[in-house]
């Protein structure tokens, strides 16, 4: 997605910067921003779908997280060693500390569990870029959940920049998360998504 160039003043957008200049594109737009291999990546607002897959986990994982865990909303994590890096999962399960802490970016050291709810208008190729980035921060695990095609890919055992370890499902089957949790989610209520109503009356159609 394009932004315009008067969304933000100056400075332009070089490396050792782009953390700044995606604080001033979310200010001036309201779009989600994330830097993703050194690349500004905008999101539009989620759909209310979105929103929904990511309500229906969450209040699954409070009923079941253990003492001491916590999940969380609108919470980046930082790429270790890379000041220009970082990524705003849908939720992320963190220590409760995290509660308390002052910092706007999490240690990636510090993510039990990221889930990322793919957009509808996402491409495959920033799918996958952004799968990259969670293994080479060495998030432990992380789960994709589609729902353009009602599908959900659990992702574990990072090593050497990819996901060793890819489990594939459906919705409607349960995604076995690996220990500390050590528990299921079901996603049979996940939705799918359909054709927004409003999306012709913004076009004229």
């Amino acid at each position: 997605m394009s932004v315009s160039p008067g969304a933000w003043m100056y400075p332009r957008p070089r490396p050792g910067n782009l953390r700044e200049i995606a604080e001033k594109i979310e200010d001036a737009t309201g779009l989600r921003v994330q830097i993703v291999g050194g690349k500004l990546v905008m999101s539009p607002t989620p759909r209310g779908k979105h929103a929904g897959a990511v309500v229906r986990m969450r209040r699954q994982l409070e009923a079941l997280l253990p003492d001491g865990l916590g999940a969380y909303e609108m919470s980046s994590i930082a790429l270790p060693e890379d000041p220009d890096d970082y990524v705003t999962p849908d939720l992320i399960v963190l220590p409760k500390e995290w509660e308390e802490d002052d910092d706007w970016l999490a240690d990636p050291e510090d993510t039990v569990f990221a889930v990322e709810v793919i957009s509808q208008s996402e491409k495959s190729r920033e799918i996958r870029d952004k799968a990259d980035w969670y293994a080479v921060a060495r998030v432990r695990v992380l789960l994709v959940i589609d729902p353009r095609k009602g599908t959900w890919a659990l992702h574990t055992r990072p090593d050497n920049g990819a996901y060793q370890d890819v489990l594939p499902g459906k919705f409607g089957e349960p995604v076995p998360l690996p220990a500390p949790l050590g528990f299921e989610v079901a996603t049979d209520r996940f939705p799918l998504y359909g054709d927004s109503p409003r999306a012709g009356r913004r076009t004229g159609l």
